[in-house]
């Protein structure tokens, strides 16, 4: 295919996973307050962490016992609805997009290549909603943690929009952090990344995975910031071992100048068999003059 082809290409599968963005955010748009027979509709699942708090922890706004967020602006409720409609469109729709995407990286790709890609697609949707999942379990045991401390003086009086929006940096922060694993499988299986570049540097790893999740989770809270901390070290724990194991079983081994120390020299690569001994220059052989140059001398002779 020539480079406009594959731009025609590109336009094409652009607009189908659009379309399917769409279509998806629509029945999220839906779904927030009409839920299909069996199953809950998204703005009860939402709510379910705060509403799942006592009733003398938050605020009752309507005077019936309701559990209801606070609105503060006329189109709060309704960008709100269109917030969580369009993630779960993202959601719903992620088979078609992520088959686009497929369908254009495919051709591509070595057979081998095309069998590992499927399978770390498939890892990244499976880690994402782990993360999520995760993520809305910690909001459920945590918020009331967070919101009954100085119960006695205040009571927790949410708006829409603060709960709304931490629920979901939280859920997204959480499934994006849960790919880090799968990052570094992928760089260990293309051979960037090796076991024994990491297997004595766990210390620093772990710190740092604790200090990028007391930055990332969005309420500065040590509860979410634990939770994403131990999962996600955990996560790369398993991702060492399986580095660990497809190295020994690649035969991959460490080269020796990672042993020495910063002040030592690593010794010179030697080739196999030892060089031969230098052999004597033969004499010069006289070479003869070409044809027609003693006339030549004669007649430079005469001029002179």
């Amino acid at each position: 295919m020539s480079l406009v082809e594959h731009l025609k290409e590109l336009r094409r599968r652009v607009i189908v996973s659009l379309v399917a963005i769409v279509v998806g955010t629509v029945v999220g748009f839906v779904w927030y307050q009409q839920a299909p027979p069996g199953l809950m509709p998204l703005g009860e699942i939402i709510r379910g962490p705060y509403c799942n708090l006592p009733d003398h922890v938050r605020a009752d706004f309507t005077g019936d016992g309701q559990c209801r967020l606070l609105a503060t602006s006329p189109f709060e409720m309704f960008m709100l609805r269109l917030k969580v409609g369009a993630l779960a469109g993202m959601v719903l729709s992620s088979p078609v997009w992520l088959t686009q995407i497929w369908g254009f990286i495919t051709p591509g790709l070595l057979r081998h290549e095309k069998r590992y890609t499927a399978t770390f697609v498939t890892l990244a949707v499976v880690l994402f909603v782990l993360g999520a999942a995760l993520a809305y379990v910690v909001l459920d045991k945590g918020l009331y943690v967070l919101m009954s401390i100085g119960s006695e003086f205040q009571v927790a009086a949410l708006t829409g929009r603060e709960y709304y929006n931490f629920l979901l940096s939280l859920l997204v922060i959480f499934g994006v952090s849960f790919e880090v694993p799968l990052i570094i499988v992928m760089l260990n299986v293309a051979g960037l990344l090796h076991y024994d570049h990491v297997k004595n540097k766990r210390r620093y790893i772990i710190v740092a995975l604790f200090i990028f999740a007391a930055i990332m989770t969005p309420g500065q809270d040590p509860f979410s910031m634990l939770a994403l901390a131990l999962a996600m070290s955990l996560l790369v724990e398993l991702a060492f071992q399986f580095a660990r194991i497809n190295d020994r079983r690649a035969g991959r081994r460490r080269p020796e100048w990672m042993d020495l120390d910063d002040d030592s020299a690593s010794s010179l690569i030697e080739q196999p068999g030892s060089i031969n001994r230098p052999a004597p220059v033969e004499p010069p052989a006289p070479v003869a003059p070409p044809a027609g140059t003693d006339r030549g001398s004669e007649r430079f002779s005469d001029v002179l």
